[in-house]
C-alpha cells in the first residue's frame, strides 16, 4: 500500500436516505402507485412525458429541503488528504454541496436536463421542467437521467477509476444494481474494500474485504478518521 493510497468511493441510495431523500423504490411506491418502468424508462417518456416530468419535478423539488449529512461531509474531508474520486449511483447533488470536487454520476443528475435528440446538449436546471421547454436544437428537454433500458455512458470511466484504486469504499448500496455492482471486478488484486452499510448484502470478491455494519453517518466518519490517521 502506498503512503497516500488512491481511494475510490461507490455510493448508493443509503447515504442520501439519511439526509431525508427517499430511496427510488420508496418514492416510487408512495407516488401514485406507478411501477418504476412507468416513470423511469424511454417507453414511459414516449407514452406519457407529463407523468415522467411530474415525477422528476417532485424529486428535484425535494432537494431544496435536504442537506448533506455527516457521511457526505466526511468524504469531502477525505478528499483533502488523498487522491479521491466518488462514483455515485445517486442523482442528487449532496456530494457537491458537501464540498467534494471529484464526482462521477453514473445514473445522471436531477439538477440537469438535456435535449431528447442530442445527449450532449446538457443544461443546469433548478426548477420544474415543462413540456415546451426546448433545447437549442429545438428538441424537448428531458431529465438528464439514465433510465431503465438505457446504456450507462459513464460506466467505462468508472471502471478506469476503480482500476486505479488502492482502497474502495462502498457506502449505502445493496450491490444488486448492475452495472454499478460489477465495478468491484475492475479492482486490482491488492486493493482493499471497505463496505459500509447497516444491512450489508453478501457479494463475492477475491479482494480483502472489511465490512462495517453501520449506517453511513456513523461508519463513514469512522473510516475516514482511521484512514487519515493511518496514511495522511
Amino acid at each position: 500500500m502506498k503512503n497516500h493510497p488512491v481511494i475510490r468511493i461507490l455510493t448508493g441510495a443509503g447515504i442520501s436516505k439519511e439526509s431525508g431523500i427517499p430511496t427510488f423504490r420508496e418514492l416510487n411506491g408512495l407516488w401514485h402507485q406507478y411501477k418504476i418502468e412507468e416513470v423511469a424508462s424511454p417507453q414511459a417518456w414516449k407514452k406519457n412525458p407529463q407523468l415522467v416530468l411530474d415525477f422528476y419535478n417532485l424529486r428535484r423539488s425535494m432537494l431544496k429541503n435536504v442537506h448533506p449529512n455527516e457521511a457526505h461531509k466526511a468524504l469531502a474531508e477525505l478528499e483533502k488528504h488523498f487522491p479521491v474520486y466518488i462514483i455515485t449511483q445517486n442523482v442528487d447533488d449532496l456530494h457537491e454541496r458537501a464540498g467534494s470536487k471529484n464526482i462521477l454520476h453514473l445514473h445522471g443528475e436531477l439538477k440537469k436536463v438535456r435535449s431528447e435528440k442530442n445527449p450532449y446538449l446538457i443544461y443546469d436546471w433548478e426548477d420544474d421542467l415543462h413540456l415546451g421547454d426546448l433545447a437549442e436544437d429545438g428538441a424537448q428537454l428531458r431529465p438528464h437521467i439514465v433510465w431503465f433500458g438505457e446504456p450507462v455512458p459513464a460506466f467505462e470511466k468508472a471502471q478506469q477509476l476503480v482500476s486505479e484504486a488502492d482502497i474502495l469504499l462502498i457506502i449505502g448500496t445493496s450491490m444488486q444494481v448492475y452495472p454499478a455492482a460489477g465495478l468491484i471486478y475492475s479492482l486490482q488484486p491488492q486493493a482493499e474494500i471497505f463496505y459500509i452499510d447497516p444491512n450489508p448484502a453478501p457479494f463475492h470478491t477475491s479482494n480483502k474485504l472489511h465490512i462495517i455494519p453501520e449506517k453511513a453517518t456513523i461508519g463513514v466518519p469512522q473510516i475516514v478518521k482511521n484512514l487519515i490517521e493511518k496514511y495522511a
